[in-house]
Parts: structure tokens; C-alpha cells; sequence
């Protein structure tokens, strides 16, 4: 898997959904990706039913009952699924970051840090689980026009209850050996935190202590994306999901995701979406996402 750079895929929330449920029944497949990819967004998938074999940083056999969770930016791909059936989520990091809420990436922070990137939940609470998954497919499909409406904080608390049931159940298993942060990991950690305001590529190296041009490369062959990419993709995922659920003027977008300029804001998000923001917030339909 080192040896492919991985294919940075679009992520969940593109049409300004902050948080992504999904379930999917029994499938076969046997052949795997050509290449891994990454995701601008965190993830996990709960298994229900059959087998999944993954790679990401290693080989994992996933089975009913587990938990796989796969931080933003890491690269993985799928070799095996037998008769899988499992709910699967994913959520903007800096949408929730923004919003005080960064106790949801711990167990993904776990994972980048060497834990395993599955967890076993136990039998006990397994039905619970899927009850949580449940109301947030419930509630992550009903239509919401502001950041501040209850359903927000409701997708934010049955999110934070799901990942609480996947933290107590990883807490029983034994803690990371203590390696060297890689740079990737704490640039990724860095931009996720900080996108939101006016930030550089020499920022994100000064704070990794490496330079601008090793920080990017080794972004790039990582994870498919430079560090300005990653970036621009945070702050477009927090732009759409104000421009779909407020009602804030595009220059007041601009500046609340890092822009100083309105112009190269405009400019920016029209090079990744095809259309200026005012445009794109006519255009959009309330569909819901899918996890891909």
C-alpha cells in the first residue's frame, strides 16, 4: 500500500451535510482497489453482519461486531467483503473542530497515534449501537436551514454517544506503543484545527518544524493532497454547510473560513465547485449524501 500514492476521493459532506449515515446490506467482493484512497472526512463503519477485510497501515479482518475506524487522510482501501452488512458514518473535521467540538476525533487521534484501527464492541452494548445509528440516519436526513437549529446539536450528541461506545470499548484494549509523531500527523492534525483562519503551507511547516516544500511532499505521496490542498478542502467542506444551513452573506462566509478577500474566496470555491457560491447555494438540492 506505501508503495501506490493513494486517490483523494471527494468527501461526504458536498452538499453541506456536516454529518453522513449510511447503511449497507449483504454484498460480495472479492476483488480489491488498484490503489488506496483518502478522505478529507473521518469515518467509521460498524459492522452487523459478514466479513470485510481492509487494508490501511496493515491488513484488518473485520467481522460483526466491529468497529473500523479510519481517520482523515489515512490511506486504505478494501481486498475483501463477504455478505457484509454495516452502518457506516462520517463527519467534517474542521465543521466540528470549529465548533468546540474535538472530543469527537479522540478515538481517531488513538488510531493515528499506532492503536488498532479496530474495535470490538461488546455484545452487550452492540444493540445500542445500532439504535444510535438508527436516530442519526433518522435525524441526519431531516432538512435544517441553520447551524444553531436543535438537529444540529442532536447530529453533534448521538454522533459523540457513538464514539463514547466505540472510546470505552477501545480503552480495554492495550495502549499504542510510543513512536515519533509523523510529520503527516501532525500536519493533518494542525491543518484540522486551524483551516478555519487565515493559515499558510509555511504556517503548517513552521509548526511541524519541517519546511514548507518536505510538509507538502510528504502530504502529497501520503494521503493524494498537498497541505494547501488540504487546506482549501476544509474550508470549502465549513463554506458549504453555511451556505446550506445559514442564511450569512457570502463575504461573511469568506472571512468565518479563513478568507480575508471575498474575491479569492468567490474564486476559489467556484475552481472546486463549478459555480460561484451564491450560485451553488441556489443550485443544491436537500438530497442526502452517501458515504462512497
Amino acid at each position: 500500500m506505501r508503495s501506490q500514492r493513494p486517490v483523494a476521493r471527494d468527501d461526504p459532506s458536498v452538499q453541506g451535510w456536516p454529518v453522513v449515515v449510511s447503511r449497507h446490506g449483504p454484498e460480495d467482493l472479492t476483488a480489491s482497489a488498484r490503489h488506496p484512497v483518502t478522505h478529507s472526512y473521518a469515518a467509521l463503519l460498524f459492522h452487523t453482519g459478514g466479513r470485510t477485510r481492509m487494508e490501511q497501515d496493515g491488513a484488518w479482518n473485520v467481522v460483526e461486531g466491529d468497529v473500523l475506524l479510519v481517520p482523515a487522510g489515512a490511506a486504505h482501501r478494501m481486498i475483501e467483503r463477504r455478505q457484509a452488512r454495516f452502518w457506516g458514518a462520517g463527519f467534517c473535521v474542521p465543521c466540528f473542530a470549529a465548533e468546540g467540538a474535538a472530543s469527537l476525533l479522540a478515538p481517531f487521534e488513538r488510531v493515528r497515534d499506532g492503536a488498532s484501527a479496530v474495535v470490538r464492541i461488546p455484545a452487550a452494548r452492540q444493540d445500542f449501537l445500532v439504535s444510535l445509528f438508527e436516530e442519526l440516519e433518522r435525524v441526519a436526513g431531516t432538512p435544517h436551514c441553520s447551524p444553531d437549529d436543535p438537529l444540529s446539536a442532536v447530529q453533534r450528541s448521538l454522533l459523540t454517544l457513538i464514539l463514547n461506545e466505540v472510546d470505552s470499548a477501545a480503552s480495554a484494549s492495550p495502549a499504542p506503543v510510543a513512536t515519533s509523531r509523523s510529520v503527516v500527523i501532525d500536519s493533518l492534525r494542525f491543518i484540522e484545527r486551524n483551516c478555519l483562519r487565515r493559515l499558510t503551507l509555511a504556517d503548517v511547516a513552521a509548526a511541524v518544524g519541517r519546511s514548507p516544500a518536505y510538509v507538502t511532499t510528504a502530504l502529497t505521496q501520503a494521503t493524494g493532497q498537498s497541505a494547501v490542498q488540504w487546506i482549501v478542502s476544509g474550508r470549502m467542506a465549513e463554506a458549504r454547510r453555511l451556505l446550506l444551513h445559514s442564511d450569512e452573506m457570502v463575504d461573511v462566509i469568506a472571512e468565518r473560513v479563513g478568507y480575508a478577500d471575498a474575491t479569492h474566496f468567490i474564486r476559489m470555491f467556484r475552481r472546486a465547485h463549478g459555480a460561484t457560491p451564491a450560485a451553488w447555494r441556489i443550485a443544491n438540492t436537500r438530497a442526502v449524501p452517501r458515504l462512497r
